[in-house]
């Protein structure tokens, strides 16, 4: 009898390296509670669009793409645990679309230790760019570049009398600094607020905002403090064009807003999600459609399924049973990978990704427009 138990257990144990070897596993760590879920669940969706896709025809290699997601409700302190878990715990041969600056920074030294790269961070933080992160694979924009570029847009209609409010953190602190290049170009100064990331309050920055008959707001924020701080300053009164970056650039961002986000500016990092020039959109939108899912394409799902493209091309150059070793040598020997109308290379000495920004406008439809 104990034999046989003997038997059985050794047979289970190799079932299950055998089901670990057919699968890949990747790790994911991100705010799916709390104040950036509703982004979150989009890019998510978005990406697994593709990845789905792709293990319908088969896998990468032979093997399916699992991905095993956690929710570290945009808290860093958890992050750092949720990458220790996926990374020894559950042996993910990579990290993929993490949520935010602060827990995407939190995750760093995990990823160093074990050498395990994290694709598609969901976050244009610089501190990712440069200097070179050896583990970091950026697809989307900077932050910097998004908020230049929607300075400079305010700057050329004319608009003098511009306020930057942002999180105190390291995200707000790198939305600010490409705020101030778009400000320097045209020789204007803002008023620069900030607020407390874990308890935002703008009861003492509304009425700034209407005394200094302030014509723009740049708000660097996650949606939830968005929207707190757009309602609070049209309470003092004011009629500012509200300004915004496409972290917050999901259908979940619009509908908390309500009636307050007509008109609003929000920069993007990917074409127009209903642009069918570009064959990625066209692509998302027919994989949907063959599922028989109505798909309200957005741009955070664009952006997932943008980083999920980029994650399968890293796994088919590794080849079969990919090492997290060949993960990192693989993606940094993409060179012009075409996600359809956009093209994204690595090197060892640089893994930006893509440098594409534009701005949109939240149309009386409820729908971004451009």
């Amino acid at each position: 009898m104990f034999r046989l138990f003997r038997a059985l257990g050794v047979l289970a144990i190799a079932v299950s390296a055998a089901h670990a070897q057919s699968q890949i596993l990747i790790g994911q760590s991100a705010g799916f509670t709390g104040a950036v879920a509703a982004g979150v669940k989009e890019t998510t969706d978005g990406a697994r669009l593709w990845i789905d896709s792709v293990n319908a025809r088969g896998g990468v290699n032979g093997q399916k793409i699992e991905l095993i997601s956690l929710d570290d409700k945009f808290d860093p302190k958890i992050a750092a645990e949720n990458a220790r878990q996926l990374i020894e715990g559950r042996n993910v041969s990579a990290m993929f679309l993490t949520r935010g600056t602060p827990p995407t920074e939190a995750m760093i030294p995990m990823l160093a230790k074990h050498g395990v790269a994290l694709v598609a961070p969901s976050t244009g933080a610089m501190v990712l760019h440069q200097p070179v992160r050896r583990n970091v694979f950026n697809v989307r924009a900077t932050y910097q570049r998004e908020a230049e570029k929607a300075i400079t847009h305010l700057a050329s209609m004319g608009i003098t009398r511009i306020a930057v409010v942002l999180a105190d953190d390291s995200f707000g602190a790198d939305g600010l600094a490409g705020a101030q290049k778009g400000l320097a170009a045209a020789k204007l100064t803002a008023l620069v607020e900030k607020f407390d990331r874990s308890k935002p309050d703008f009861s003492a920055i509304a009425p700034k905002i209407t005394e200094g008959n302030i014509q723009a707001v740049m708000m660097i924020a996650s949606g939830a403090a968005v929207v707190e701080g757009v309602k609070a300053f049209r309470t003092a009164g004011s009629k500012a064009q509200i300004v915004t970056l496409s972290n917050n650039a999901s259908g979940g961002f619009i509908k908390s807003l309500g009636d307050e986000g007509r008109g609003m500016i929000v920069t993007q990092v990917f074409p127009h999600e209903r642009s069918m020039a570009f064959p990625m959109v066209k692509e998302a939108l027919d994989l949907a459609k063959a599922r028989g899912v109505n798909l309200d394409l957005s741009p955070a799902m664009l952006e997932g399924f943008a980083a999920a493209k980029v994650l399968v091309e890293g796994l088919k150059r590794a080849g079969p049973n990919p090492s997290r070793e060949k993960i990192q040598a693989a993606l940094e020997s993409i060179r012009k990978y075409d996600l359809g109308g956009l093209e994204v290379s690595y090197s060892p000495d640089d893994h930006t990704g893509l440098n594409f920004a534009d701005l949109s406008i939240i149309g009386t439809d409820g729908r971004f427009r451009r």
